[in-house]
């Protein structure tokens, strides 16, 4: 069951990915090629998901708006990744009260609103893909950098590390060679629960007003524009917000299932 789980939740993933990248082969229409004769249609043959108020087809604003929120989602998992496991690793190796002193500042950064440290970094930089991408990575670390600390507390007091460093090797190559590969585990679990959490902030953002700008499309931004003509026409905040549920929805299932695979303890416990 949970290997089917995996797999199904896996190719919804790797499909999404593929619409993203090859969306300006697969798309019907340009995302901003409008047709003023078909304005607010809803969903026919020529347009499967209906039109905007412009005319401009729904179903390839939602192709090319996942380039935009699968973007977002997969730069803001990598500075996780990157900072996260820099910053919790160093201060688990370290211990002691240097331990303590970058835990602390890690509870500073947890006691601030997400949303205002997001809405500051945004203005700073920009309200672009990449502003919008270093902003949720700002505030995705934090998570990423408690597991790996409590990993590297964990693994750092076993004989083979010990063994390691009575034989001479450096710092770095204990973490690198003896510590890292065995946080793998809960470092991709991590990593796979940030996705939908960055996909929800960013359609958050941009159903704001505060995320991307038009005219290019997110889910988000569509989003927020289907939500002004809701009770007219249903479609336009329909499908974008389908497209945002599916996508989240996958990655949360994807990483509870490789959290319980690489868990068997804990699936004997359930």
């Amino acid at each position: 069951m949970l290997k089917a789980q995996v797999i199904v939740s896996g190719i919804i993933i790797v499909g999404i990915i593929a619409i993203a990248v090859c969306a300006p082969w697969i798309s019907p229409y340009d995302y901003d090629e409008t047709d003023f004769q078909n304005t607010l249609s809803p969903p026919t043959l020529k347009h499967i998901m209906g039109t905007d108020e412009e005319g401009r087809d729904l179903l390839s604003r939602v192709i090319y708006g996942s380039r935009v929120s699968v973007a977002v989602a997969l730069g803001t998992a990598f500075i996780a990744l990157f900072i996260g496991t820099l910053y919790g690793g160093l201060s688990g190796y370290l211990g002691g009260k240097t331990d303590e002193f970058m835990m602390r500042v890690v509870d500073v950064f947890y006691s601030l609103p997400d949303l205002l440290i997001v809405v500051l970094v945004s203005l700073v930089l920009g309200m672009g893909v990449l502003g919008i991408v270093l902003s949720l990575g700002v505030t995705a670390w934090m998570r990423v950098a408690r597991v790996v600390r409590g990993s590297v507390l964990q693994i750092k007091s076993f004989e083979y590390v010990d063994a390691a460093r009575s034989l001479g090797a450096s710092h770095p190559r204990i973490f690198v060679h003896h510590i890292v590969p065995n946080i793998l585990s809960p470092l991709i679990v991590t990593i796979t629960f940030a996705v939908p959490y960055a996909i929800l902030a960013e359609s958050t953002l941009s159903f704001l007003g505060l995320g991307i700008s038009p005219p290019n499309a997110s889910w988000g931004t569509l989003a927020s524009q289907g939500w002004q003509g809701i009770r007219s026409f249903p479609h336009l905040l329909l499908f974008p917000s389908l497209a945002i549920f599916i996508t989240a929805f996958s990655f949360n299932l994807f990483g509870e299932g490789i959290r319980d695979l690489l868990d068997p303890q804990r699936n004997k416990a359930v």
